[in-house]
């Protein structure tokens, strides 16, 4: 009788571990067929995504304030371009600019009253403002920067009752320099706003 237990015991056994194996190695196969293969997402930094550093170049001094490409434009296409007029010889001296600023100098105010007081005894003549700059930086921002030299001498002999109707401007940027030198003295002769009385409109 013990035997017969002893056998049936064993026999319970082995089918229970069968069981369980089975158990294990089904959850083993589910699991398997779930999982999924997630493919590696390509780094954001990779050699083809990433910019090359420009080569170094040597600096430039240039405006910290910005030029839009709007002035720009609106200069190189002359709008308000001014009337053409028989030239008189110029009878003024040039006023000059510190580097990247527009804004008149104490230096240049005698010279623009000797302007405002000329065109105030002269009714009939007009005037045409050259504003230039030197060459460091670019074309266009030059011929911006001029452009503002010219309209800040110009604004200056209106707050001294010149009126506006009277004078034109024109940029040049640094494409007429009196001076070709690399120095700072020759900049500063470029740095300038030059004065052309016109006595009389070509028609």
């Amino acid at each position: 009788m013990v035997t017969q237990l002893n056998f049936i015991e064993g026999g319970l056994m082995k089918r229970a571990l069968v069981l369980v194996l089975v158990l294990v190695f089904g959850y083993l196969l589910i699991g398997c067929a779930q999982r999924k293969v997630v493919q590696p997402q390509p780094s954001a930094t990779s050699a083809e995504t990433r910019a090359k550093a420009p080569e170094g170049k040597p600096e430039q001094k240039v405006p910290e304030e910005k030029i839009t490409e709007q002035q720009i434009a609106k200069i190189e296409t002359g709008e308000g371009e001014i009337p053409k007029y028989t030239e008189e010889k110029s009878i003024f001296d040039d006023i000059h600019f510190n580097f990247d600023k527009y804004d008149i100098r104490p230096d240049a105010k005698p010279i623009l009253q000797s302007v405002a007081d000329w065109l105030m005894k002269n009714k009939s003549a007009d005037l045409l403002i050259e504003g230039h700059s030197d060459e460091r930086g670019t074309n266009e921002y030059n011929l911006a920067l001029g452009d503002r030299r010219a309209k800040s001498a110009r604004d200056y002999l209106v707050a001294l009752g010149i009126p506006s109707g009277r004078i034109n401007v024109i940029s040049y940027g640094e494409e007429k320099p009196l001076c070709t030198e690399k120095t700072e003295e020759c900049w500063e002769k470029n740095r300038r706003a030059h004065f052309v009385a016109m006595m009389g409109k070509i028609k």
